[in-house]
């Protein structure tokens, strides 16, 4: 059984709450990384432990341990966390490949299968999603949630990820390269993409608080606006920030032809249906209750982040 992160998380402000989130995630995956290396030897194995260890915003997991504080929870949702964060590296490395975006710098570092190869990048993705499995049902335990808790946060974790989810948005969003789609299409296509993991990041913290059906599904339309501004605010950046401020390539959407809320709207009107989301966001946070201040600065960071 893996250790406690002895992290305290600071709920004080917003900048002191990213810091202390990403520092106890980081904990929690620097754990797993050392059993990954034990349990699955050579290039795969490393290869894992390397997409893993990438420096990274973290921000999903810390979407989820805040919305798990405000509803009330308990501390110590940090593997729960992790498993998301995994769920999303495997995502990275896969839509790093050279079949999707060919791309070759993630986080600031070579992508994986520039490291690698591709063959065992590959593998080494597909082999985070029993991983991210086996992480969470150690935080449902940490947590004393009981099986049918467990079940929920399985449920919705790997519905999000899949067909329905992450994976189906990434086959539409292929599609529908170099073609010209219709605004609806494309909020359709990152609200699978991009803002199905962000939502599910606020269900699980709101299921692993102990929240109900209520609070759960207000949570959900939460993070489903605050998804979908994310990858909005992603495209802008895509064409006025830098590679070194991203982390990535930048300008890369537009040499592939994809669709984007830059190509498809100005930039002030994708910047204003960014703002309509967190709005839309911040009134589903309103019928939660009190209590949840760090929420709304966390939709107010979506649309003023620069990287």
């Amino acid at each position: 059984m893996m250790g406690r992160s002895e992290l305290k998380i600071s709920m004080s402000n917003p900048k002191d709450f990213f810091a202390s989130a990403r520092d106890a995630v980081n904990v929690e995956l620097e754990k797993i990384v050392v059993g990954v290396r034990a349990d699955i030897p050579g290039e795969v194995g490393e290869a894992m432990a390397y997409s893993l260890s990438a420096p990274g915003k973290r921000f999903r997991p810390a979407l989820l341990l805040a919305t798990h504080n405000e509803l009330g929870g308990p501390g110590g949702a940090e593997l729960i966390a992790a498993a998301v964060e995994i769920v999303h590296t495997y995502s990275l490395v896969h839509d790093d490949l050279p079949c999707m975006d060919n791309d070759e710098l993630r986080r600031g570092r070579p992508t994986t299968h520039m490291r690698f190869g591709t063959a065992v990048a590959t593998e080494a993705a597909y082999r985070m999603v029993p991983l991210a499995a086996r992480i969470l049902a150690k935080g449902a335990d940490r947590l004393g949630l009981d099986s049918a808790r467990l079940s929920q946060l399985a449920r919705e974790l790997f519905s999000s990820a899949g067909a329905s989810g992450m994976v189906g948005g990434q086959v539409l969003d292929l599609e529908a390269e170099g073609k010209t789609i219709s605004v609806d299409e494309l909020v359709n296509i990152h609200r699978m993409k991009t803002g199905a993991l962000i939502a599910v990041s606020a269900v699980l913290g709101a299921i692993s608080a102990g929240a109900d059906d209520g609070a759960i599904e207000d949570m959900r339309q939460f993070g489903r606006e605050l998804g979908l501004a994310f990858q909005i605010v992603d495209d802008i950046l895509d064409v006025t920030a830098t590679s070194v401020e991203l982390g990535k390539t930048a300008g890369k959407d537009v040499e592939q032809q994809k669709a984007t809320f830059t190509t498809i709207l100005r930039h002030d009107e994708a910047r204003a249906e960014a703002d309509a989301c967190i709005s839309r966001a911040l009134g589903h946070l309103e019928s939660v209750g009190p209590g949840t201040g760090l929420l709304n600065d966390i939709a107010a960071f979506i649309v003023n982040r620069r990287s």
